[in-house]
């Protein structure tokens, strides 16, 4: 663990990481403070669902965008409107919700929401070669912070949210991510190292693809794309296997052992001093995913379930940071924030996309079935990385 106090050592990156959590917390907390909020509003789950799977949807198309953007204007002249144009679009799903709007205004909100959360993530890693450029050595480390951290929120949003829904209100659940989204915005961008991040009028300006004008940058938005898929499956299979055994109470322990399986594979990741070159622990990495997903699909009872979930998740956090960091390799001039923001949105949507098919491959087959399914995907992406790997090379130092 020295390695990652050495990173939060460096100026201002314990504050610029502590900002990107604050602004990003909405990723964890709106989609179930949407679906509790319409649910009880609406008294549909289907309602709810739509307007929840707006946010995603919003969120992937917007991502790119917002990319783009930054690269062209700056941070400081496209985050601060991005949040503040996120929390007028929460606080007007409540209001519509309250008006008993159609549900199309409703989906209209949620599209906007997510499209407007602010990418401070992707800015970040685009953020990480200049942070450290005295110390490259910790590059690696950084990386895999970063990702655990997008894990963190995953795991304590939805708990965050369901303690402020209960104690108070759904409402006032997307009250806290609109302040956060803010707060978190606002602190970022006012810190010296993203101040000095100006835009330069003089820089390449990119073609109409944008980063995807990069072979590799396409080939690392293919291979998230079914690693998403398969991880998406196993969200939704999960909580089916629970109740398959007669305890559905215990899908939440183990998707936490599987995030926590994740997490721990991350750290892990980051602190080894003598990793293989980086092209090839991507490799190892994305060709591990689908071997240590497979044995869910055997899992007798919730028990060895809860012991088999801890590999299953081994792979993912270290995989994407792999990711995260040759996306620096390959990421064209004056494209660089739009290109760290592809193989996430290419992975999300792969999740959302999973999540959908899981539903039908648990009611058409058996929960086995759709583990096998989820290995499968992720063994896919293993195939396009290996058969695409020549796309994702070192830059040369001259």
């Amino acid at each position: 663990m020295r390695r990652y106090g050495e990173v939060l050592r460096v100026p201002y990156v314990a504050a610029l990481i502590a900002a990107t959590l604050v602004a990003r917390f909405p990723i964890g907390i709106n989609a179930l403070a949407v679906i509790l909020y319409l649910r009880e509003q609406t008294g549909s789950f289907a309602v709810a669902g739509v307007v929840a799977g707006s946010l995603a949807a919003g969120s992937g198309v917007g991502a790119p965008v917002q990319g783009r953007l930054v690269d062209r204007f700056g941070q400081r002249a496209v985050l601060p409107p991005l949040a503040l144009v996120h929390a007028a679009a929460l606080g007007l799903l409540v209001l519509f919700t309250e008006l008993a709007a159609p549900t199309a205004v409703l989906v209209a909100c949620g599209v906007l929401a997510g499209f407007a959360i602010p990418p401070t993530s992707s800015v970040l890693r685009s953020m990480w070669p200049v942070l450290l450029r005295d110390q490259p050595q910790l590059v690696q480390a950084a990386y895999a912070l970063d990702t655990v951290m997008i894990q963190v929120i995953f795991v304590v949003g939805p708990l965050l949210t369901a303690v402020i829904a209960t104690v108070l209100s759904p409402p006032a659940a997307l009250i806290v991510s609109a302040v956060s989204v803010i707060v978190g915005t606002l602190t970022f961008t006012a810190l010296p190292p993203s101040r000095a991040m100006e835009a330069d009028p003089n820089r390449v300006r990119p073609g109409p693809l944008g980063a995807l004008a990069s072979p590799g940058v396409r080939t690392l938005a293919l291979t998230s794309l079914p690693a998403g898929v398969g991880v998406g499956i196993c969200e939704v299979t999960i909580p089916a296997f629970s109740d398959a055994m007669g305890a559905a109470a215990t899908a939440g322990i183990l998707l936490a052992l599987w995030s926590i399986g994740s997490a721990a594979g991350g750290l892990t990741y980051g602190a080894l001093r003598n990793r293989p070159p980086l092209h090839l622990t991507h490799l190892a990495m994305t060709a591990a995913l689908p071997v240590s997903l497979l044995p869910m699909a055997a899992a007798p009872s919730v028990a060895v379930m809860a012991l088999i979930v801890i590999p299953a998740g081994l792979f993912i956090a270290p995989m994407l940071a792999t990711r995260n960091e040759l996306i620096g390799w390959v990421a064209p001039e004056g494209a660089r924030t739009e290109a760290y923001t592809w193989p996430f949105t290419a992975f999300v949507g792969g999740i959302a996309f999973g999540a959908a098919l899981a539903g039908t491959i648990v009611e058409q087959a058996s929960w086995r079935t759709a583990f096998v399914v989820a290995a499968a995907f992720a063994a896919a992406g293993a195939v396009v990385a290996v058969s695409l790997r020549r796309t994702v090379t070192e830059p040369q130092v001259a």
